[in-house]
């Protein structure tokens, strides 16, 4: 490839669908990827395409993730046409357990917050009754109060969904470097050049920094200071078994094969991938209270992931003014938002600025240090 267009720092869900789609937009992009060991979000992500919730206190947060919501099947069925892979996405709505009383109430009221005083559209409250009515096959377990139902919300294999980006985007004539770490970033005066390894060179007049947990080291020398954590969730699998849950639920779901995922702590524990027997006791116990009947599944698998979290945990999209050309994506709902990613974001990166509800995603609310 000639020097391309763009240049995007992290071929994990985050980057490859901005690269998926400014590529489907007639741009050159050349995606380069770091090192086996780097922390990838996209291994361990739960897979939930999910609106109901998010958005408390950023109520840009929750029209942004209800609008990928909303496009999500019409991406889907590009993306398969392009890459020819399936992505086993569903959308037949989604269930937040609550185990009380008061935390159904309390779960109304933050529902009824997002929504401006009333539910949002699309949300519903179930009772206990209600709630076993929608679920014939799995018998609840005593402590289910009942759950929160939002029509929106649907799931997808995220692994699934990464391969198909990755080879939507070479199909479409990108590049992906592999196992090609950046060491350093710097302006050229018409764009950018990237050092990697062996002293290999990249340049290219526009970047994005989409590395995940790795972005703020990256743009850390141009003096740009952005405010991410890490935040770990263990999640455990199951094996197979018999068709339970109709629909994804928080905490709970059934993949295209029959396991059912069981999630996610948040831990602040630094970098630290590893997994507990603590955690893994606390996940079955919260699974068996919802659903009994899981005590007979094995589990097969446990493991961790590192979350991307902002101090809001809302998105964070920079677009430093001192460096026009670069622009730095982070998030921790790479799945949700892979949609208006690869649609609206991507637009208006090649426009050149946030407008609209992205406008909130910026630097400003938390006072990103950039160079005076």
């Amino acid at each position: 490839m000639a020097q391309p267009d763009y240049i995007v720092i992290g071929a994990g869900t985050v980057g490859v669908s901005l690269a998926y789609g400014l590529q489907k937009r007639g741009q050159s992009v050349c995606v380069v990827d770091g090192g086996a060991r780097d922390f990838r979000a996209a291994r361990a992500n739960f897979g939930l395409v999910w609106v109901q919730g998010k958005g408390g206190n950023l109520p840009a947060y929750a029209r942004w993730t209800a609008e990928s919501a909303a496009l999500w099947p019409g991406f889907r069925d590009a993306l398969e046409q392009c890459s020819g892979i399936g992505l086993d996405y569903q959308n037949p709505g989604g269930l937040a357990f609550v185990l009380s009383q008061q935390a159904l109430k309390d779960r109304q009221l933050l529902l009824e917050k997002i929504g401006g005083g009333a539910l949002p559209e699309g949300v519903e409250m179930l009772d206990r009754d209600a709630l076993q009515a929608r679920l014939p096959d799995a018998r609840l377990g005593p402590d289910v109060a009942g759950a929160s139902y939002g029509t929106s919300d649907g799931h997808v294999n995220p692994l699934k969904l990464l391969a198909a980006l990755q080879q939507g985007l070479l199909e479409l004539g990108g590049e992906i470097l592999w196992d090609w770490p950046v060491r350093t970033l710097r302006t050229t005066g018409q764009g950018y050049e990237l050092t990697g390894p062996d002293g290999a060179t990249l340049r290219a007049p526009k970047v994005i920094v989409a590395a995940g947990l790795a972005t703020s080291g990256i743009v850390a020398p141009l003096g740009i200071d952005l405010p991410l954590r890490p935040q770990r969730g263990q999640l455990l699998v199951t094996e197979r078994i018999a068709p339970m849950l109709p629909m994804p639920c928080s905490g709970l779901r059934q993949t295209a094969d029959g396991t059912v995922m069981i999630g996610a702590t948040h831990e602040d524990v630094g970098l630290d991938t590893g997994t507990t027997q603590a955690s893994a006791t606390l996940l079955a116990e919260r699974a068996l209270r919802i659903l009994p009947a899981l005590a007979g599944a094995r589990i097969v698998r446990q493991w961790s992931g590192l979350r991307v979290l902002s101090p809001d945990g809302g998105p964070l999209y920079t677009q430093p003014e001192d460096y026009p050309g670069l622009w730095t994506v982070s998030c921790h709902s790479g799945v949700t938002l892979a949609a208006v990613h690869a649609e609206r974001l991507a637009e208006q990166i090649l426009a050149g600025a946030l407008t609209g509800d992205t406008r909130h995603f910026s630097e400003d609310r938390f006072h990103v240090s950039t160079p005076a």
